[in-house]
């Protein structure tokens, strides 16, 4: 038998501070009291800058606890990937919670219900986590949470691991302090987790939750931290250096952007280690310079604009924590009644499935379909065509893409579903011509031609708008406009003129002005005093 004294389950002798219920683990006769703490994994799949973990292995024997919610698998915006993913991450990060001492446990059910039992089993006062910005279900969830919290006087310490700031009174002043937590230091892993031993459920997959298989598993990225900085360190140090200029294409935008924007989503790497690694590599650069060795300005330009995107991603996830409504209706009210009435489902599913008859919109839906990922230019697009051209309502619209992002983050996602809607009441309208985009972004269709192989023949002077291909042309490249590739399914021209009067008689009402001032002063960004919303 082991020694009750040594280890794990030797008696602390010191007292925590506060009132707290020690948990009695022993048996025959004899017993021994120890202070159990529960770590809650949320979307912070990792051990690096995990404060919360960090505290609760400074102070004893603790829970790593993932909750498998089936409330949240059941969401109109999850998907089989998202799953998929996140069990690469829960694999890698239980692994490392192995070699430190510890495990993840692994619970399914109901948040609340999940905590009760484990509650009726440790008798824990102290739940710790990250704090966090979700949808509309996880926000419920932990209004839940508090209150179960608050009925059974446990401690729940949440932390935060973002920019965003719980019950911000103002934005004036939001930047600096974006920047003052960004610059703090990031926290160690543990070097040593003292582990309760308890029982985990089996590992939720996609198909034992009803979600189906993974159809972007072929294309799309693996989870986990290790993937993360390995994404990480190729874009500071080989990718990145034509950043600020291939961003925008499709066709350069999958190995010159960064990538990392799933692992910031599930938390395999923070936002602030990313902002860390930007100023660390910077000042590699700089010292590089100092001592004769000449660095490509490019990368000092790339890492400027990259760690505004940082500040950007943290930015438009303030919006949600500030206003949760905004996942289900818009944000500017004027707007209320000007889609809602209008959805077609004929047109939708053409959208969705690539078949608009506009060969960037096309491809662009096709790629995001295989490999769950999509570069900030080509989402912007699909969505305003979606909203202006089509005349779609961007919740259902924006449900659809949700479900494709392997980086579906709530706080981007709506916010700027709604920017590229033209129903924020503060941001410029922007109806893109597809056919432009071709033009400035892949005017060879080295990108369309990959995902739209119906056009692969198709010359490149006919490629942006193939329906104005003469009928011989068609013959030679053997695609037939209407039987082998679609005639568009809106014209341009028309599609913009009324989408261009429908939303200009709203943003001329005088009501339309007002309340545009209090959504700036609640929501915008300070910069350069925000020309945009004027």
């Amino acid at each position: 038998m082991s020694n009750p004294d040594s280890g794990l389950f030797s008696r602390i002798k010191r007292k925590r501070k506060g009132s707290l219920a020690p948990r009695c683990v022993g048996g025959r006769g004899w017993g021994v009291w120890i202070f159990v703490d529960v770590v809650w994994f949320k979307k912070d799949l990792r051990l690096t800058d995990h404060a919360p973990l960090a505290e609760a292995a400074r102070s004893g024997p603790l829970v790593c606890l993932w909750i498998d919610e089936e409330e949240v698998y059941a969401g109109e915006d999850f998907d089989a990937s998202h799953l998929a993913f996140a069990n690469e991450c829960l694999l890698e990060l239980d692994e490392k919670l192995q070699e430190a001492g510890g495990r993840l446990v692994r619970r399914r059910g109901e948040a609340t219900l999940v905590l009760e039992k484990l509650w009726r089993e440790l008798s824990f006062q102290r739940l710790h986590s990250h704090e966090e910005t979700g949808n509309g279900i996880t926000y419920q969830r932990d209004l839940r949470v508090a209150r179960w919290c608050r009925e059974r006087r446990v401690e729940w310490l949440e932390t935060t691991q973002t920019g965003v700031v719980r019950r911000l009174r103002t934005r004036d002043g939001w930047a600096t302090l974006w920047a003052a937590r960004m610059t703090l230091p990031c926290t160690d892993a543990p070097d040593q987790i003292q582990s309760v031993p308890v029982v985990s459920d089996p590992i939720c997959t996609p198909e034992s939750v009803g979600l189906g298989a993974d159809n972007r598993a072929a294309w799309r990225q693996r989870g986990g931290s290790r993937e993360a900085r390995r994404w990480l360190e190729s874009f500071l140090t080989q990718r990145g250096r034509d950043y600020t200029r291939a961003m925008s294409s499709p066709v350069t935008a999958y190995e010159a952007c960064s990538r990392i924007s799933p692992y910031l989503t599930w938390g395999c790497l923070g936002v602030r280690e990313a902002f860390a690694a930007v100023r660390q590599q910077k000042a590699i650069w700089e010292e590089a310079q100092m001592s004769g060795v000449k660095v490509d300005p490019r990368w000092f330009q790339a890492a400027r604009s990259f760690a505004g995107r940082l500040r950007w991603h943290c930015h438009f996830m303030q919006k949600l924590e500030d206003e949760p409504a905004l996942e289900y209706r818009n944000l500017a009210r004027i707007y209320d009644g000007l889609r809602e009435d209008a959805w077609d489902e004929e047109r939708f599913s053409a959208w969705a499935e690539g078949r608009t008859g506009y060969p960037m919109v096309d491809a662009c839906m096709r790629a995001l379909t295989a490999t769950g990922w999509l570069n900030f230019r080509m989402r912007a697009m699909v969505m305003s065509f979606a909203s202006y051209h089509l005349w779609l309502h961007w919740r259902k619209t924006g449900l659809h893409l949700a479900r494709l992002f392997l980086d579906y983050e709530p706080g981007i996602h709506w916010s700027q579903s709604q920017m590229q809607s033209g129903t924020t009441g503060i941001n410029t309208l922007r109806v893109y011509s597809p056919a432009k985009q071709l033009l400035d972004h892949d005017p060879e269709g080295v990108f369309v031609r990959k995902w739209v192989p119906e056009l692969q023949n198709v010359p490149a002077k006919w490629l942006a708008e193939p329906h104005t291909m003469p009928a011989m042309e068609q013959c030679f490249a053997g695609c037939i406009v209407g039987h082998d590739y679609p005639f568009p399914i809106v014209e341009h021209k028309v599609a913009y003129a009324h989408a261009q009067k429908k939303m200009f008689l709203l943003r001329k009402q005088p009501a339309s002005r007002l309340e545009a001032r209090s959504i700036q002063k609640k929501h915008g960004s300070r910069k350069a005093a925000s020309r945009e919303w004027r």
